[in-house]
């Protein structure tokens, strides 16, 4: 394992954030990654602020099941008859990846008020990390009931479906940060937003590192953690 990813593993359970860039000819993304167990309001607030992307938080493929967590994509498919619009914009792949896209549902956390806030969607958060870490100890549909105790949908906080596999089939800033959190023995859910230069694009590479270094953060390449994620799972 490169030393670079055990940095990483390391800033994570300690509730630090890491940058992950995707890979070259992919979304050429870089996307400021920490562990959702560890989300709290100044954590949401330095990621609306200091990277300006969509806060996401991603679903191991184990919990996806346990919760019956659909794929956004599912739902749009289904229901296209009824709605013909969804047939006419539904994504079924995406220029840079032939996977349709990993949008579960939003929740929000049923005690916040908008959700929208940084305290609300702290707690919508860290509370369904705390169901992520429950669900994988338990059978097959047993968080359907919890998640509905909890939490109340459409939300603010935009689940991710990893993928099967994780970096087996999709190599995505999902599978790559829930990856991360799995090697660092977390609940595997990561939150993740993308960096957003000034220039209204996508930070760049060379932008983003230069950002980590400035504040002694970790930049990791995705090749970087599917190689490390090989040979701890393999």
């Amino acid at each position: 394992m490169k030393d670079s990813v055990a940095r990483a593993i390391e800033a994570l359970r300690t509730g630090h954030p890491v940058l992950v860039y995707d890979a070259d000819g992919r979304e050429e993304e870089t996307d400021i990654v920490v562990a959702s167990q560890f989300v709290t309001p100044d954590i949401v607030r330095f990621l609306r602020k200091e990277a300006g992307g969509l806060i996401c938080t991603t679903v191991p493929p184990e919990a996806r099941e346990r919760i019956g967590l659909p794929f956004l994509s599912e739902l749009f498919g289904e229901a296209a008859p009824r709605h013909p619009v969804l047939a006419r914009t539904l994504a079924t792949t995406a220029a840079y990846d032939p996977i349709a896209s990993p949008f579960s549902i939003t929740i929000n956390h049923r005690d916040t008020r908008t959700g929208i806030t940084d305290r609300d969607r702290a707690k919508t958060i860290a509370r369904f990390s705390s169901l992520v870490g429950e669900a994988i100890r338990q059978e097959n549909g047993w968080g359907l009931e919890a998640l509905g105790r909890e939490f109340r949908s459409p939300g603010h906080v935009p689940l991710l479906n990893a993928s099967d596999g994780l970096l087996s089939r999709r190599r995505g800033h999902t599978e790559l940060s829930t990856a991360l959190v799995t090697m660092a023995g977390l609940i595997p859910s990561a939150t993740i937003c993308e960096m957003m230069g000034d220039d209204g694009r996508a930070r760049s590479k060379e932008d983003a590192k230069e950002y980590a270094e400035a504040r002694n953060l970790v930049f990791l390449e995705g090749l970087d953690v599917v190689e490390a994620w090989q040979l701890w799972s393999g």
